[in-house]
């Protein structure tokens, strides 16, 4: 329901500012397609069998993903609803009684090729819940579609409008919902819907109307009212949480239909049905830099909305009147880091804090008493500083809350106001409850020309720090950042003896503008220096024993693996790139077709950097051996890139092991593959690393 800054995932590289429509495409119809995975979703997902090979049991408990993939409270408070995987790919819908503790398998997806991405309720017999997939058509596509069920299961729906068989082009989005009917619980959401012009066969009934739309639906009924017409290149809609639109914003489109980056935002005030022009905003289309006003949120009682501008170099907080005097107030800015994040709570979603990330995220609360119980609530669970609000019943009373750190996965609580009583709902990695887990340090280190390049060491467990097997592991993105917390990755190879320094190299977002720099392909240079300058840092320290330091990284964090030897062939003794960027020029080509090729193309910009910043380009300098993993159905970063810098390293002589998994995105959302990539690449450093077997 939130516009929010998507959550750090790791790898996650192309953030298209909207979905993205093939272009030239003709009449299709997906209804029978769409049919059929309503009712797949239906069946339960078949047990994947153990794999044959050996495998570590850190390996097995690290690579099982989280217990709680999303979890969202009833307004009443008494339930609620979770995503939780099912062993291989799948998911599954948990409804759970918080009273007397009865929970209930409700709906499933195979993950081949439905996902449940999102679950919440409409009122307190009803839930809706978004499904994502991808599919091959004349190329590979994602799509999502809302439906809707009662808590109990029964009478599933699609909630998203069915296309029509004369269709003129594909609907891939099925909607998001920006907010609950206008009194927050009588069951009827406020959601998109994308209109498609249809092929008139000379009759008045085609629809010739396109753009985005907003609905208002009755979740049971399917009852539907359009509340905003649909507008070409609409992009984005904002409510005020009580049902009523009060943002738009446009997109410029170029001649050729494509995506430019430049967005016209507009409001109304509250008595009026006109829009009025609030701002522009002009963004980079890779996660990082935008210039101009960016609307988040809407507060109908003090009239404002919130979003992020820049100031001083970095991101701050502002507010603007919406009462026809676009009055500008600054609310918050932080020297040093950006402000990146609002706190929402309640089913209006109202702001009450801001967040931004130093050495630890860093809450600041507008309402006193959540900031007293927020307060309260770290001191009462030790181990776990990190207290977040993330859902509530309607009247607020009950709080949906989830409390982690470092060497804690986190737990899911409901507090309830009245009785001051905390209750326990469910970890988010009980299988790591016998794993004595690593500390995370935030720590230090001078890039070669003596700037300090902020980052976090983890020590095996128990460990003196010195002369270890250690591992540089860049972040992906490059529009993104690491930060303090539970990272099962780092906390894997931890767990397996090595030290593990995740480096906010120049090109990561969090810092400012000249942070960022032109990011982090452009200036690769500085970037992947900064990357290796972590490694000899490590050695230098005593930390790392020269002749064991390996570098290992995600999409991005991939590509710097790679690229790393470019500068120092030397350095790493091993590498392990997973879902790897390995030649700029590809990654621009992938992106042909799409509306975003021009954003893409001017993120990876032209010029010497693009042969000379793409590993594929330099097999010939890497020494080390490679471990490669990739995903087959990735839309981020196509296979095609671990494919040809796996053809180039072999031709070049090197050594390269390639692992391409069927089926799996980016994300590699699967036990089984997890577990596999964990358990190789840990058997792959320790014999490139000359280090023995462990059980």
């Amino acid at each position: 329901m939130d516009k929010i800054p998507l959550p750090h995932r790791r790898g996650a590289f192309k953030t298209l500012p909207k979905p993205a429509r093939q272009l030239g495409s003709g009449p299709r119809n997906l209804g029978g397609f769409m049919k059929n995975i309503v009712r797949g979703a239906l069946l339960a997902a078949s047990a994947v069998p153990a794999l044959a090979f050996a495998q570590s049991e850190d390996a097995r408990n690290f690579g099982a993903r989280e217990f709680i993939q999303q979890i969202s409270l009833s307004p009443d408070g008494s339930q609620v609803a979770m995503i939780q995987p099912i062993s291989g790919r799948g998911d599954a819908l948990v409804v759970a009684n918080l009273e007397t503790g009865a929970n209930k398998v409700v709906l499933t997806a195979t993950g081949d090729p439905e996902q449940l991405s999102s679950c919440r309720w409409a009122s307190t017999t009803r839930i809706v819940c978004n499904i994502y997939m991808i599919q091959q058509l004349d190329q590979k596509l994602s799509f999502t579609r809302m439906v809707s069920l009662n808590a109990d299961g029964s009478d599933l729906k699609l909630l998203s409008r069915r296309e029509n068989a004369n269709a003129l082009n594909i609907m891939q989005s099925g909607g998001d919902i920006i907010d609950w009917g206008p009194d927050g619980s009588n069951g009827s959401v406020l959601m998109t819907r994308v209109f498609v012009p249809e092929y008139s066969t000379g009759t008045h009934t085609a629809n010739t109307r396109e753009g985005l739309a907003v609905e208002l639906v009755d979740a049971t009924s399917l009852k539907r009212k359009i509340v905003e017409l649909p507008r070409r290149n609409v992009a984005e809609f904002i409510s005020d949480g009580h049902g009523n639109v009060r943002i738009m914003g446009i997109e410029d489109e170029s001649n050729g239909g494509l995506s430019t980056g430049r967005y016209v935002y507009s409001y109304r005030t509250a008595d009026d049905r006109e829009w009025k022009k609030l701002g522009e905003l002009v963004t980079d289309g890779g996660g990082g830099n935008y210039t101009g006003f960016n609307p988040y949120a809407v507060d109908r009682d003090t009239n404002v909305v919130f979003g992020f501008d820049n100031k001083d170099g970095r991101r701050a907080l502002y507010s603007i009147a919406l009462d026809g005097s676009l009055t500008r107030k600054l609310v918050f800015a932080h020297p040093e880091v950006d402000v990146d994040g609002l706190v929402r709570i309640g089913r209006q979603r109202r702001v009450v804090g801001l967040s931004y990330a130093t050495d630890h995220r860093v809450t600041e609360f507008f309402d006193p008493e959540l900031q007293k119980l927020r307060t309260a609530l770290g001191k009462a669970l030790p181990g776990k500083p990190m207290v977040s609000f993330v859902d509530a019943s309607a009247d607020e009373k009950k709080l949906l809350l989830y409390a982690g750190g470092d060497t804690d996965a986190g737990t899911y609580y409901v507090y309830d106001k009245a009785s001051r009583h905390l209750a326990e709902v469910l970890d988010q990695r009980p299988q790591l409850a016998r794993t004595k887990l690593a500390e995370m340090r935030p720590v230090t280190f001078p890039a070669a020309d003596g700037t300090q390049i902020p980052g976090y060491l983890t020590l095996p467990a128990g460990s003196d720090g010195k002369n270890l097997p250690a591992i540089v592991m860049p972040h992906g993105g490059p529009g993104a950042r690491d930060e303090w917390g539970f990272d099962w990755l780092a906390q894997f190879y931890a767990a397996r003896g090595f030290a593990v320094l995740q480096p906010n190299f120049r090109g990561s977002t969090g810092y400012g503008d000249s942070w960022f720099q032109k990011n982090g392909f452009q200036s690769w240079r500085t970037a992947v220096g900064d990357v290796n300058d972590g490694g000899r840092w490590l050695i230098k320290q005593g930390i790392a024993a020269p002749d064991k330091l390996a570098i290992v990284g995600w999409s991005y964090g991939g590509y710097a693996a790679l690229q790393s030897p470019a500068l120092d062939p030397d350095l790493f003794k091993a590498i392990v790139a997973i879902a790897p960027v390995t030649d700029l020029e590809s990654l621009r080509n992938e992106a042909m077709g799409y509306t975003s090729a021009n954003i893409v193309s001017r993120f990876i910009g032209n010029g010497p950097h693009v042969r000379e910043g793409s590993p594929a380009q330099n097999a010939q300098k890497i020494k080390a051996p490679v471990l490669l993993f990739h995903g087959n159905q990735d839309l981020n970063v196509g296979v095609g890139e671990s494919r040809l810098m796996a053809n180039r390293l072999k031709d070049a002589g090197k050594r390269v092991e390639y692992v391409e998994f069927k089926g799996l995105d980016h994300q590699l959302d699967d036990d089984q593959a997890r577990t596999q990539m964990l358990d190789k690449s840990d058997t792959f450093l320790r014999t490139a690393l000359g280090l023995p077997a462990k059980p």
